[in-house]
């Protein structure tokens, strides 16, 4: 099932997405699954991200050619980062480049995992009970921000636009820790992976965070990105105004992101 947000009018709804149908649900997804018998075409709404989460948990250095690419050691454990959830866009939204930042604005192609019931210390073997979903993130980073100027990441992470989610939230994937993944700016691919080279895969990451924080419906896990990414190109690849850029991942769909300045 892939579960979307829609815009129409000044009001933002859930339904179901059913080729170029959506049927409408009566209330948000992480409380039932109840639909109202309405319906409307997907050419008449404007898909918003199809989750607005409590909290973006993302994981750094977590593909193990992105650790290499990046010249360091792979983790013993995972690398816990928090992304301001004013970030968040949806399918189609813009990636606005900031005007205190807008020079080294990189992409990074992401797994995110979709939380669908409240977790708290939650063993590997029953994660993915927890799960309602997955989808498709673009984890959007300053890289001067972030690796030059502040000393932490928060802010080179977390301006507005800088979460991109979506199309929709796919509730039915069989297999999370071995789909195709890949990035591409303006039709050019930028990365091209597996989430086979996760180093913590998806049940790990659920455990290990509901060991140190309660995970509420709606949460999103951003569970890293693999190698590619434009700071550690040579020469380095950075967004510019008119880039267009889409997250592709295998069973989920496609998140297509346009870039403007700011």
């Amino acid at each position: 099932m892939k579960i979307v947000s829609f815009k129409c009018g000044s009001d933002v709804f859930h339904g179901s997405l059913d080729d170029d149908s959506i049927r409408v649900l009566s209330d948000s997804p992480f409380k039932c699954v109840e639909f109202t018998g309405d319906s409307v075409s997907l050419g008449e709404v404007q898909l918003q991200s199809p989750v607005q989460p409590p909290n973006v948990l993302a994981i750094g250095l977590n593909y193990r050619r992105h650790a290499k690419e990046s010249g360091m050691a792979m983790p013993d454990h995972p690398l816990l980062f928090i992304k301001a959830n004013s970030s968040v866009i949806g399918p189609d939204a813009p990636i606005v480049l900031p005007r205190v930042a807008p020079d080294e604005v990189d992409y990074e192609a992401e797994l995110c995992i979709v939380i669908g019931k409240t977790a708290r210390n939650v063993s590997e073997d029953k994660a993915l009970d927890y799960v309602f979903g997955y989808t498709c993130g673009n984890d959007v980073s300053a890289r001067d921000c972030q690796l030059k100027l502040d000393g932490q990441w928060a802010r080179g992470k977390s301006f507005d636009t800088f979460c991109p989610l979506g199309p929709w939230i796919e509730t039915e994937v069989e297999d999370p820790d071995n789909l195709a993944i890949c990035l591409r700016i303006n039709d050019q691919i930028m990365q091209k992976s597996s989430t086979s080279d996760l180093i913590f895969n998806c049940s790990q990451l659920i455990s290990f965070l509901s060991s140190c924080m309660t995970l509420l419906p709606g949460t999103v896990i951003m569970t890293g990105t693999p190698e590619g990414v434009g700071f550690a190109r040579d020469p380095q690849v950075f967004l510019k105004s008119g880039d267009r850029v889409e997250v592709e991942i295998e069973g989920i769909g496609a998140l297509s992101n346009s870039v403007v300045a700011g």
